[in-house]
C-alpha cells in the first residue's frame, strides 16, 4: 500500500467503520485485518493520520485492529485549537479520571468489554491492547479482563497533574500483578527521558506497583521527529509520542526498533502456539 500524507486527514477508508454496543454504551470502532485481536486506543486529540498508521502497521503484521473513536474526529490531522479543543472536553468527560491519580477511567470498563467481544469475534489466545497518552494506562486497566495478555503501554500521561501517579486504583493494581505473576505476563511501557508529561517518576511508580512486571523503555529525545503537526508544535513541546507523531520512520531510527518490538510482543503473546 503507498505511504498516505501525516499532512493530510486520512479517511480511513481501508478500515471498516462498525458502531459495537457494549454494556448500553455504543461507539464507533475502525475494524480491519486478520488473526487475533489487537485494541489500539489513541492519543490526544484523537485518531490522527499518524494513529491510523501505527494501527496499519499492526494490522499488516497478522492482527485484526480494532481502533475506538473515543475522541476528536475520527482521521484528522492534529490542528492547533480543534486538537486543544478536544483535550479540553476530555479533560471534563465523566469518562476520563484526567486529573485523579489511584482511580480507573470509567472507559476502561467499557474497553474490557471490547476485549472480551474482540476476543469472540477473532479467536486465538488473547487479545492484544496498547494505548497512547491520555489512553496509555487504559491497557493496563485491561488486564483485569482475562482475555487480555498483552498490554503496551506508551507514554501513559494520566494522571496529568501528579507525576508520579498511575491512573488505575489500588486494588485494581493488585490484581493486575497477581495476574501477570500467576500467568507470567509481562507490561511493556516507553516514554521519552525528557517527555514533560510521562516523566521518569510515573515509570518508577509503574515499577514499584508491578515489579519486574513492568518492562519499562526510556527513548533519547534525540530519537524523536520534530517535524510535527499543529496541536503538538503548540502544545506538546517536548518528544512524547513514541510510534505515532515522534516516531522516524526510518530503518535503524530507535521508535522503528521501539515499534517493531512492540509488533513482537503481540506476536509472542498471542501465537496460537503460545503455551
Amino acid at each position: 500500500m503507498p505511504t498516505r500524507p501525516m499532512t493530510q486527514d486520512d479517511p480511513l477508508d481501508d478500515f471498516a467503520r462498525r458502531e459495537i454496543t457494549l454494556d448500553g454504551v455504543s461507539k464507533i470502532v475502525h475494524v480491519a485485518g486478520q488473526g487475533p485481536a489487537v485494541i489500539v486506543m489513541a492519543e490526544m486529540p484523537g485518531i490522527s493520520p499518524h494513529v491510523a498508521r501505527f494501527a496499519r502497521w499492526v494490522r499488516d503484521a497478522g492482527f485484526t485492529v480494532y481502533m475506538p473513536s473515543l475522541f476528536g474526529r475520527d482521521g484528522a490531522v492534529a490542528g492547533a485549537e480543534a486538537g486543544a479543543a478536544v483535550f479540553q472536553r476530555a479533560c471534563v468527560s465523566a469518562e476520563f479520571r484526567a486529573m485523579a491519580a489511584n482511580q480507573s477511567s470509567p472507559v476502561t470498563q467499557w474497553l474490557r468489554a471490547l476485549a472480551r467481544f474482540a476476543h469472540g469475534e477473532c479467536g486465538g489466545p488473547g487479545v492484544g491492547a496498547i494505548g497512547m497518552c491520555f489512553t496509555g494506562n487504559f491497557a493496563l486497566t485491561m488486564m483485569l479482563e482475562p482475555s487480555m495478555l498483552a498490554p503496551v503501554l506508551s507514554q501513559p500521561s494520566l494522571p496529568l497533574n501528579d507525576p508520579a501517579g498511575i491512573e488505575i486504583a489500588p486494588d485494581e493494581v493488585k490484581a493486575v500483578r497477581e495476574r501477570l505473576e500467576r500467568e507470567d505476563l509481562t507490561v511493556l511501557a516507553y516514554r521519552f527521558e525528557g517527555d514533560k508529561f510521562c516523566m521518569a517518576q510515573r515509570f518508577a511508580a509503574y515499577a514499584e506497583a508491578l515489579g519486574d512486571r513492568f518492562v519499562g523503555r526510556v527513548l533519547p529525545d534525540s530519537a524523536a521527529n520534530r517535524d510535527v503537526p499543529p496541536f503538538f508544535e503548540n502544545f506538546v513541546t517536548t518528544p512524547h509520542s513514541v510510534v505515532t507523531v515522534h516516531l522516524i520512520d526510518e530503518a535503524g531510527q530507535p521508535t522503528i526498533a521501539a515499534r517493531d518490538e512492540i509488533l513482537a510482543f503481540f506476536k509472542r503473546r498471542l501465537s496460537t502456539a503460545r503455551g
